[in-house]
């Protein structure tokens, strides 16, 4: 391993709590942290894999099956990581470095003892070593376990990655990803950076965008433009606990769970198009009453800038719009040079860059860890 750092060649593998598929990110990235973004592509999961994901998230799986799972996913990532670089048109021995973030199967971010022992812990899959060996190249996975073992709440981790490209200037940011949660990073002047999961992004909808039209998500928001808002649902939608609860906090499938969703819609209008245009604007009304609740009390905001899946609805990031008024300016990734689908993606290159490097990684006011860390471990071809 290097001590001095030098340009790197690295690929970022994403995937989500949508569980739809790998994002794959290749960039150039430089000693500064600077990146230049050289191409991205999609890897949609196939049916079977996706079949047993779900069953994990489900918790009616085994162990025999999860081990397998572990490396099936390491073969889906690596897979991921040859297709980004042969639509680069290279070779894999001309990348330096992958970063997998892996796919979470379970994250307990808070602190839960039985007889002393902290059940406090994180599950990501897809071995890293299987990545390492399929595609040649150095591979970083299992970034989270080290946050958590520091105190911390395992995420949000693209809040590394946010200082970097938005805290440069006299403008404070509330970088907003809309995935399948919603998180969130605050940077600005004068202002310690600090980030917490909003609640739900895409998941909800997602769920509801399959069991009434069959459909993986609601593509463009049309589904639920066709309905209308049934506002006394909504309250009740906004009742969760999960949503009062001061930060740094992080949520994810373990509470927003199918039979969760199955419970609310029991109480749901009977219309489908005013169940998803309801649940899209709980979506919207989540992010802003997070920022009402916790950011607005500790600073203002010039700007938010918006990425993940959910940019490309347009009926959400209007409701949101609506939502912020005129006096914050909303905005996309895309407009300071970096593309909405793969930002998450070149996150974890750029974490994984880190850690080649020894250079710590995490954000403590952000994760919530007693200090900083070193996140990540590296498999060797």
């Amino acid at each position: 391993m290097a001590n001095t750092p030098e340009t790197k060649l690295v690929i970022g593998l994403m995937s989500g709590t949508s569980a739809d598929g790998i994002d794959a990110s290749l960039v150039r990235i430089h000693p500064d942290f600077s990146t230049e973004f050289v191409e991205g592509t999609e890897y949609p999961f196939p049916e079977k894999i996706r079949q047993v994901l779900f069953k994990i998230f489900k918790n009616c799986s085994s162990p025999e099956e999860i081990c397998w799972m572990n490396f099936a996913l390491g073969e889906c990532f690596a897979q991921a990581a040859l297709d980004v670089i042969n639509k680069a048109g290279l070779t894999p021995d001309k990348v330096d470095l992958i970063g997998s973030h892996g796919q979470t199967i379970f994250h307990k971010p808070e602190d839960d003892f039985i007889n002393g022992l902290n059940r406090k812990s994180t599950l990501q899959i897809g071995e890293g070593a299987v990545i390492a060996e399929r595609t040649g190249v150095t591979t970083v996975s299992d970034f989270r376990t080290a946050d958590i073992t520091a105190g911390g709440q395992g995420a949000p981790l693209v809040s590394f990655a946010d200082e970097i490209f938005f805290k440069k200037d006299n403008k404070t940011r509330a970088v907003q990803n809309i995935g399948g949660m919603g998180n969130v990073t605050v940077v600005g002047p004068g202002i310690k950076s600090f980030a917490f999961d909003t609640g739900p992004g895409n998941v909800i909808i997602d769920y509801c965008a399959n069991k009434f039209f069959n459909r993986s998500y609601d593509k463009d928001g049309l589904f639920a433009a066709r309905g209308k808002i049934d506002e006394n649902w909504l309250e009740k939608l906004l009742n969760e606990p999960y949503y009062t609860k001061k930060p740094p906090k992080t949520t994810g499938r373990e509470l927003f769970t199918p039979s969760y969703i199955e419970n609310f819609l029991s109480s749901a209008p009977e219309n489908p198009y005013d169940i998803m245009a309801t649940v899209t604007a709980l979506t919207a009304n989540t992010i802003y009453n997070a920022y009402k609740d916790f950011i607005f009390p500790v600073t203002g905001l010039d700007q938010v800038v918006i990425g993940g899946g959910g940019v490309f609805n347009p009926l959400l990031t209007g409701m949101l719009r609506t939502l912020l008024g005129n006096k914050i300016k909303m905005l996309r990734h895309e407009d300071f040079g970096i593309p909405d689908r793969f930002k998450e993606a070149i996150a974890f290159a750029m974490l994984a860059y880190a850690a080649y490097y020894r250079i710590f990684n995490n954000i403590p006011s952000c994760t919530g860890a007693t200090h900083k860390k070193i996140l990540g471990k590296i498999s060797y071809y």
